[in-house]
């Protein structure tokens, strides 16, 4: 293997060979994913886009290691995921994944710091390290007066900062992003983008949004459209 090959193997974060996801069984059974190969570069800012039940989320679910699959291979970070256990999976998502949804999905008993501060401690990082980390982030989405509010006293666009707050703050080598700023008018959602993406070039971190806004895809780097399972483009 010469040198250039290997270079660009190791630069290669999610790789996902010929994927196929099947819900059902018999004549009930849907085939979602048909096939689907990928591969994305680590640093790289992607986009999927598609018509609504394309499987772009679905393809998002495998790529994080949400759901199963029942053809293919996918390997993130140099790594086989396909046979991990349960455990594995929910201690490599951690260590190396950040999610951010649409619904932000913030716990509504715990503040918006304490929120931010839930991956680290799931890492068991130390309180007073993990507060300091989480507040720096924060402070980065101009949250810092909103810190020590429970998501319930929070606006739609502050708690998607807050959403995103969370995904980035353990460092991950990989945000999977679906549909972020649907909840978002167009303002806010192209300035929670810009910042997301800002912090993934400084960090290198590998973005993968599925969104169904053109122009959230046109700031990415690059583009796939995924039709009935395939991607086309």
């Amino acid at each position: 293997m010469n040198e250039s090959v290997a270079h660009a193997m190791n630069d290669n974060v999610i790789s996902v060979e010929g994927v196929e996801k099947v819900y059902g069984y018999g004549h009930s059974a849907l085939r979602v994913l048909k096939g689907v190969s990928l591969t994305i570069r680590r640093g790289e800012i992607l986009s999927i886009v598609g018509p609504s039940g394309a499987g772009k989320s679905t393809l998002l679910n495998l790529v994080g290691c949400l759901d199963s699959f029942q053809g293919g291979r996918i390997s993130i970070l140099g790594r086989d995921v396909t046979g991990l256990s349960v455990e594995d999976l929910s201690s490599f998502r951690n260590r190396h994944m950040g999610f951010i949804f649409q619904l932000h999905n913030l716990l509504p008993e715990f503040t918006a710091l304490e929120n931010v501060m839930m991956p680290l401690f799931i890492r068991r990082t130390a309180r007073r390290e993990a507060r300091a980390r989480a507040l720096e982030v924060i402070a980065r989405f101009g949250m810092e007066d909103r810190a020590h509010h429970k998501p319930s006293e929070l606006s739609g666009g502050e708690s998607q900062r807050i959403a995103v707050a969370r995904a980035i703050v353990g460092g991950p080598d990989i945000i999977l992003a679906d549909e972020p700023t649907g909840s978002l008018d167009r303002e806010n959602s192209r300035r929670l983008t810009q910042i997301l993406f800002d912090l993934g070039r400084e960090h290198n971190t590998t973005i993968v949004v599925v969104t169904h806004d053109r122009e959230i895809a046109a700031m990415t780097e690059r583009t796939i459209t995924l039709v009935d399972g395939n991607i086309v483009s």
